[in-house]
């Protein structure tokens, strides 16, 4: 399974239409990949929709990004967008595929950026790690980047704001989390969204 994380930066008050063309492209009958989450963020940079679609193999991931770079309205929603950017990402291997359901009324989108040849003990780290950590909530994916700079993103569901406080806290009162070693491969540039579930998306 790879994925693809697409960011779409919205005009102002247009975040209903967006969403309805959104829906619409990912139910093309041309249209590779599944929907697993749609989100609009909520803290951190505004106007911009998440969208989350799961591939079973790198040929269909292609074909799709080559359906929005020929498509003269990508999204079905071009009129509503200031931008747009897709990243391709595999799962760390440990993880089982993202499966839809309701997880939480808020997800954080939290993406890292690595210094060189720091996927593999990043990966490692976590997979000791992992085990505890989703005793005390879930974790939807956390995926590394196949282009571009050494990056991972992680997608974490909670209840509320202050159930990620209480819950971020006791992980590391337990010294559960972070993950032990994977800081030391962190450059120190991250970027961190609170994001709301769409009325079209899976996770929820």
């Amino acid at each position: 399974m790879l994925y693809e994380l697409a960011t779409l930066s919205v005009r102002l008050g247009s975040a209903g239409k967006v969403i309805a063309g959104v829906d619409a492209y990912v139910k093309d009958p041309q249209a590779n990949g599944s929907l697993l989450g749609c989100w609009a963020s909520d803290l951190g940079e505004l106007n911009q929709i998440f969208v989350l679609r799961g591939f079973d193999n790198a040929a269909a991931l292609d074909a799709e990004q080559r359906r929005s770079l020929m498509s003269s309205n990508p999204f079905h929603c071009s009129e509503f967008m200031t931008g747009v950017s897709t990243e391709r990402y595999a799962p760390f291997p440990f993880l089982p595929p993202v499966t839809p359901g309701q997880f939480g009324s808020v997800y954080e989108i939290r993406t890292y950026l690595l210094k060189m040849g720091g996927v593999a003990p990043t990966i490692a780290a976590w997979e000791a790690a992992v085990p505890e950590r989703t005793k005390l909530s879930p974790l939807v994916i956390a995926m590394y980047a196949l282009e571009g700079r050494p990056r991972f993103t992680h997608i974490w569901p909670f209840e509320s704001l202050n159930d990620r406080a209480a819950i971020r806290a006791t992980s590391v009162e337990k010294g559960i989390w972070p993950p032990k070693g994977g800081p030391e491969w962190l450059t120190g540039e991250m970027r961190s969204t609170i994001v709301l579930p769409t009325p079209i998306s899976p996770l929820s």
